[in-house]
């Protein structure tokens, strides 16, 4: 049974949590000081543990209430988010989506899949959150995203279906003054001692394992000077002088002048996106959202498939 009255205490909870004060916390939540007060008091009654520590300066955190504080923003966020649903519903809306996806993603795909799917369902609202590879499986056993935008392959779980979106050829970007930037193609063994800047590790193992399983193809283990969240970083990184990287060949339209992508003359590619979500989470607009998908998008005729590929 739904205790409607613990939910009214952690809303009022979070509220002084955030304002740190109770008075401002009660005028933001249009009611006056001493029953919020007393309100709070009947909460850590009921949890047995004291939230705030009340002095001049306002209402501090306990490390108790700092403890349960993440959880109850998360439980409060879903209530509005709730609270939005039903609003929806009530003014003839169809129903709210939730995508989470990665940068390259929200610059190449994300775009042409929401401008299909509003002018083929104008009433649909689609909410969009940034994430990491490594986020977006755990965000869709959680119930946090219903489809994720990301670079995964592979078994990713009992209940996770995903559909892989698009794959470049795989390139690497160099200083502009590097003794390889000359070069039209580069073999992938003239890099073995580089210094790499690589897609970290734990934002998209797939990713990160598949590149060093490549290198280790041809006879040699990338020498890792710095892992970062994204390919754009990974370009930024080449451009202050801290190393080469691996990188999908389609990131030379964003280079900047002191970088340059070349091809490598070994033809390998890398799936760059691929859509998943949660099949025991049912949900009838994740067929809408398929339908609207566009052509795929490779750079090249596809040749064999995986995360890496030669």
């Amino acid at each position: 049974m739904i205790n409607f009255r613990l939910i009214r205490h952690l809303w009022l909870f979070h509220a002084v949590a955030e304002e740190r004060n109770f008075s401002r916390a009660a005028k933001r939540l249009g009611m006056s000081q001493p029953p919020l007060t007393d309100q709070i008091k009947v909460l850590e009654h009921a949890l047995k543990i004291k939230l705030f520590e009340r002095s001049r300066r306002g209402a501090q955190l306990t490390p108790a209430g700092a403890a349960i504080l993440p959880a109850v923003q998360k439980f409060v966020r879903q209530l509005e988010q709730l609270e939005f649903a039903v609003k929806e519903a009530a003014a003839g809306q169809k129903g709210t989506l939730t995508v989470g996806a990665v940068s390259t993603a929200l610059l190449n795909e994300l775009p042409v899949l929401l401008d299909r799917l509003r002018a083929a369902h104008p009433d649909l609202t689609v909410a969009v959150k940034e994430i990491d590879s490594v986020d977006a499986v755990p965000m869709l056993n959680a119930g946090d995203i219903d489809i994720a935008f990301a670079r995964l392959e592979g078994e990713l779980g009992p209940n996770i279906r995903s559909l892989p979106l698009a794959d470049d050829r795989l390139a690497v970007a160099l200083p502009q003054d590097h003794r390889l930037a000359k070069g039209t193609r580069i073999k992938l063994a003239a890099l073995a001692e580089e210094d790499f800047v690589m897609f970290a590790r734990h934002v998209s193992p797939v990713y990160f394992d598949a590149l060093t399983a490549v290198c280790l193809a041809h006879g040699f283990s990338p020498r890792v000077l710095h892992e970062v969240r994204s390919v754009s970083s990974q370009v930024a990184f080449v451009g202050c002088g801290q190393g080469i990287a691996l990188v999908p060949a389609a990131m030379k339209s964003f280079a900047p002048d002191n970088v340059v992508v070349r091809p490598l003359t070994e033809r390998i590619r890398v799936v760059t996106t691929a859509m998943a979500w949660n099949s025991a989470r049912e949900n009838p607009l994740i067929d809408q959202v398929i339908a609207c998908l566009p052509p795929r998008r490779p750079s090249e005729p596809t040749g064999r498939r995986g995360a890496a590929s030669a």
